[in-house]
């Protein structure tokens, strides 16, 4: 991984942010480097929606070049719900398969506009891959598939909710 530039950090220690801020700015400001690959939600759901993007990627500056991805379950499902499936059960189900097909497609390139913050140009960027993937888009963390929700977010839920009824 080092031959190949990878910028390794652990989310949770805030120096590692911000030596990775100062990576990836160096990276990007050199031309002769190939652009980097970023995976903003931090992790994989069931195919159906594009979750909250981690705005750390927003930040730098820099053209994005949005990628949709979308599998395709007709032949095998590459999806892991790990609250159903071990990892020896999911492995087994992914080389049993007939084949694991996935749609790629490339966006057009983006760029953060002068008066739109990370939060903003995520969420741009998000919108863009969900609609050309087909999928709809969640304002929430992929966090939520390992914790337990936080009882202000269900009362938010639930207010929004009887507003609605």
């Amino acid at each position: 991984m080092q031959t190949t530039q990878h910028v390794l950090f652990e989310r949770s220690e805030m120096k590692d942010r911000h030596l990775v801020r100062k990576k990836i700015r160096e990276h990007i400001a050199d031309k002769a480097k190939l652009p980097i690959l970023i995976f903003p939600e931090g992790t994989c759901i069931n195919n159906t929606s594009v979750m909250m993007f981690k705005k750390g990627s927003f930040e730098v500056g820099g053209t994005i070049h949005p990628v949709a991805i979308k599998y395709d379950p007709h032949f095998g499902d590459a999806f892991w719900n790990s609250t159903k499936h071990s990892v020896m059960t999911y492995a087994f189900n992914v080389l049993t398969s007939w084949a694991i097909v996935c749609n790629v497609w490339y966006l057009p390139p983006m760029v953060k506009e002068e008066e739109e913050d990370a939060v903003h140009f995520a969420n741009r960027v998000k919108a863009v891959i969900a609609a050309r993937g087909g999928m709809s888009v969640l304002p929430w963390d992929g966090g939520l598939k390992r914790k337990k929700v936080k009882e202000s977010f269900k009362e938010e839920q639930q207010k929004k909710y009887c507003q609605i009824v």
